[in-house]
């Protein structure tokens, strides 16, 4: 039992590994790390903790040897080693899994585990891979770990969860000392977030250490020894990780004290918006979405839930027009529409928050004023010319509205934190005004103040007569937001469920076993 475990050793007591002390970094004379620390004993699982922009992942960075600090020291193993790059981490035995995946997709799965540290070909072949035992030993890793990989597969026909696999194995392969992971779990269900716990109590067993930078408190109460927790850059709280409780870690993130985390839901169902009616279609990686049937209501929020490869993403994405489906009907207030591409969907009133912003969400190049605007530029036309100023004005409310953390609204959206990004996405479709919202995996890689921010303006859009579809992976999301629940398993969807009257577990059950 987890309440069985033994509490960490205070921090003057424990053998330390690293200890970072005093630790300052600024981009463009804001600071983002003031005087920030962390210490983690050897052999320990540690979370890090706190709001998107709290400097989480550039203090794990500074760490990692990506990012250069202004100020402060890194202590390993009582010595002072430096830290100039991913080189010399990699010499300390320190790896780590990114928050947004890092990965080469034109390379092969195995390719990319061992990229840079390519198995060297026959002596008189210098300069040559041994690709024949590169994806042997990248095979035999996989199957070590669990993964259910094919190492010799292009890394681009790849889903997003697929993808932090193989990001989580070259990690863990290249590691013996520490592992950093950055937000690992954002893109797994269920099943691969334990199977990667079990990853994690392997290499705690070798004696290897692990930095858990999440936002999800009840993942870190099953696995965490300790945890610290950032706030504006700073340090704010270090001890063990509770198991239940949470009430003093959250108070420590967001400065206050969270209320009402799922907002009470005072909306009645209105007549059919969508219909959607035997659809089907193949994917390039061989899904089928099988006879699928749903239905959306104005003022209602229906969860799609499921496990990894059921076929949710591939299901939105054809609703959408992303991918048109190979055969069935859709309709919207009755009326049959033909969803060729996204724009027949935009002018349908339909909006899409994908599951991966980076890829398909964002212009990541383009100002945030920019990115805010681009679904729905005809509103800015003067005399057929775009009007900044309004633009200027559109962006700024936003900003406010949702809390994005920027320099201003000409900050380009690949520079801000994964968090804010993902508001950027939300405010560009709040500003389309559509009636008929899908939201994949809309709270990924969100923090949980920003969290119920989320969660009030999607109960908002549902009361003013918005019909959303949100995919979720977090069960406890889908029962805190949604009216009604449907399960999808191999491409079907299996089972539709009131959220009030179902558990965890009997979704859980449908999604595995499809009853």
């Amino acid at each position: 039992m987890v309440e069985s475990q033994a509490p960490p050793a205070p921090i003057d007591c424990r053998q330390l590994l690293v200890e970072l002390r005093e630790i300052s970094k600024s981009y463009g004379g804001v600071p983002v790390l003031k005087r920030a620390r962390l210490a983690v004993g050897a052999g320990e699982i540690h979370g890090l903790v706190g709001e998107n922009g709290a400097g989480k992942s550039t203090l794990v960075k500074i760490l990692a040897g990506e990012v250069p600090r202004d100020g402060g020291e890194v202590r390993w193993g009582g010595q002072f080693p430096p830290l100039a790059s991913r080189a010399d981490a990699e010499r300390l035995g320190i790896t780590m899994i990114h928050q947004e995946l890092n990965l080469a997709p034109h390379l092969t799965v195995a390719a990319n585990i061992f990229l840079g540290h390519e198995p060297a070909g026959r002596a008189r072949a210098l300069g040559t891979i041994n690709c024949r035992r590169e994806v042997a030993e990248a095979q035999a890793s996989l199957e070590r770990l669990g993964f259910d990989l094919d190492a010799r597969a292009s890394v681009r026909r790849l889903g997003q969860a697929q993808r932090q696999l193989v990001e989580i194995a070259r990690a863990v392969v290249r590691a013996t000392r520490l592992v950093i992971m950055d937000e690992p779990t954002s893109s797994l269900s269920a099943n691969e977030v334990d199977e990667l716990f079990r990853v994690v109590r392997q290499l705690q067993a070798r004696g290897v250490a692990v930095i858990f930078v999440t936002h999800r408190m009840e993942e870190l109460a099953q696995i965490a020894d300790c945890v610290t927790v950032l706030r504006d850059g700073e340090t704010v709280h270090e001890g063990p990780m509770p198991r239940r409780d949470f009430g003093e870690l959250i108070r420590a993130m967001v400065g206050r004290e969270l209320k009402d985390f799922y907002p009470a839901r005072d909306r009645k169902p209105g007549e059919v918006v969508l219909r959607v009616e035997g659809l089907r279609r193949r994917s390039p990686g061989g899904l089928r979405l099988h006879d699928v049937a749903l239905n959306l209501r104005r003022g209602e929020i229906v969860g799609l839930a499921g496990l990894m490869g059921a076929g949710r993403t591939e299901l939105v994405e054809a609703v959408f027009g992303a991918s048109p489906p190979d055969g069935g009907s859709m309709a919207i207030d009755g009326k049959a529409v033909a969803m060729r591409s996204p724009e027949d969907a935009i002018r349908n009133g339909l909006a899409l928050i994908t599951e991966d912003r980076k890829r398909t969400g964002l212009a990541l190049n383009l100002a945030a004023s920019h990115n805010i605007t681009l679904a729905n530029l005809g509103a800015l036309l003067r005399k057929g010319c775009l009007n900044l100023g309004k633009e200027e004005q559109v962006a700024r409310s936003f900003i406010h509205r949702l809390r994005i953390r920027a320099r201003s609204t000409a900050q380009r959206v690949g520079h801000l934190s994964g968090g804010n990004q993902q508001k950027v996405v939300l405010a560009k479709w709040l500003f389309r005004q559509a009636r008929i919202f899908i939201f994949d995996e809309p709270t990924r890689g969100i923090d949980v103040g920003s969290k119920t921010e989320i969660y009030r303006l999607m109960n908002q859009l549902a009361e003013s007569g918005a019909a959303i579809l949100m995919v979720s992976s977090e069960l406890p999301e889908i029962l805190g937001m949604a009216d009604r629940v449907l399960v999808m398993r191999s491409g079907r969807i299996v089972k539709e469920l009131v959220a009030a009257e179902t558990t965890q577990e009997e979704i859980m059950r449908w999604a595995t076993l499809g009853g």
